[in-house]
C-alpha cells in the first residue's frame, strides 16, 4: 500500500484519533495487545510474542484490520450504520457513507482502507 497512506495512519494515532486495537494485522502478525507503550504482536505461525515498532502500519488487506477500522470510523462518527462500498463509475473507487450526516459520504479512496482512513481524518 502507499507510503501516504502509511503517513496518515501514523499522523492520526499521533493526534489520538485512531488506535490499534487486537485482531489488527501488521507484517504478517496479529496484535494481541496495544497501549501508549507500545504494540504487542504474535505471529500467525507461532505463540511467540513479540513487539512491534512505533512506526509500525496496519496491513491493509487484512479483513480484520479493515473490520476494526470501520469500527473506529463508526465511533469516531456517532453512527453505527456507517459503511464502506466500491463504486463502479468510471473508475472503481470506495467510499465511506456516513447516513447520519446530511453529506453522506465523508472517505473515497481506491482501496477500501484509504476510504476508512480519510472518513477517519475527516471525523469531527
Amino acid at each position: 500500500m502507499s507510503k501516504e497512506l502509511d503517513e496518515k495512519w501514523r499522523d492520526l494515532v499521533a493526534d489520538g484519533k485512531a488506535k490499534w486495537m487486537p485482531g489488527m494485522s501488521t507484517d504478517g502478525m496479529t496484535v494481541v495487545d496495544a497501549d501508549e507503550t507500545g504494540i504487542s504482536i504474535v505471529r500467525k505461525e507461532t505463540i511467540q510474542d513479540h513487539s512491534a515498532p512505533k512506526d509500525a502500519v496496519p496491513d491493509w488487506t487484512d479483513p480484520a484490520t479493515l473490520g476494526a477500522l470501520l469500527g473506529q470510523v463508526r465511533e469516531a462518527w456517532g453512527d453505527p450504520y456507517v459503511y464502506a462500498m466500491r463504486l463502479n463509475v468510471r473508475r472503481q473507487i470506495w467510499v465511506v457513507h456516513v447516513p447520519s450526516d446530511r453529506h453522506n459520504i465523508h472517505g473515497e479512496g481506491e482501496t477500501e482502507a484509504a476510504a476508512l482512513v480519510a472518513a477517519q481524518e475527516a471525523a469531527p
